[in-house]
């Protein structure tokens, strides 16, 4: 009986701190309201007040990617940063695409996934270009022999407060970075 009220108490313990460790972390979440902030484009991630949270620090990984390589697009910052860095520590290695201007963004992406035990290729140019979404697939297939997943995650945005604000060019221009990439990654891909 003694061993099990010791055992009882052991787990108690650990429910307690594991549950301790959990407040920790929502209480040191940033919450709204957030600063008012406006980057000019393309903005850098560092620059960014609170800082986004990208590495998943209560995921386990399972080693469902072992073996796979994939490229993402934006993968530099933001939402692909996160899916790179997500997908090394489940095993992939990875290729990412930004604008050159966002090297240093690029750069702690790398550190990250190399962090995580896998090879990261950086690809930086402008997807609005066919040639260059091809280069994009070949160059990734060099550098690790093949291609598993392609996430086209790259994309321009301007918000305006009416539809009619939206001129011609900047209609042509969110398309072509949201849209025509994805055709000319994915034909080049097969």
């Amino acid at each position: 009986m003694a061993a099990r009220s010791a055992s009882t108490r052991s787990t108690q313990s650990r429910t307690t701190r594991k549950g301790s460790t959990r407040a920790a972390e929502t209480r040191s979440r940033p919450k709204p309201p957030y600063p008012k902030q406006k980057l000019d484009k393309p903005g850098l991630e560092k620059d960014l007040n609170p800082q986004p949270r990208f590495a998943g620090s209560e995921y386990k990984s399972a080693g469902k990617l072992s073996g796979k390589t994939a490229l993402i697009t934006g993968g530099d910052s933001g939402i692909g940063r996160s899916v790179a860095v997500l997908f090394a520590r489940e095993g992939a290695d990875v290729a990412i695409n930004y604008l050159p201007a966002e090297q240093e963004d690029a750069d702690e992406t790398r550190r990250h996934v190399k962090k995580a035990g896998r090879r990261c290729l950086l690809l930086p140019g402008d997807l609005r270009d066919a040639e260059f979404c091809r280069e994009l697939v070949e160059k990734t297939v060099e550098e690790f022999g093949k291609l598993d997943i392609l996430v086209s995650n790259a994309a321009h945005q301007d918000r305006k407060a009416e539809l009619g604000d939206i001129s011609d060019d900047e209609w042509l221009k969110t398309f072509r970075t949201n849209i025509d990439p994805l055709f000319y990654l994915s034909r080049a891909a097969l």
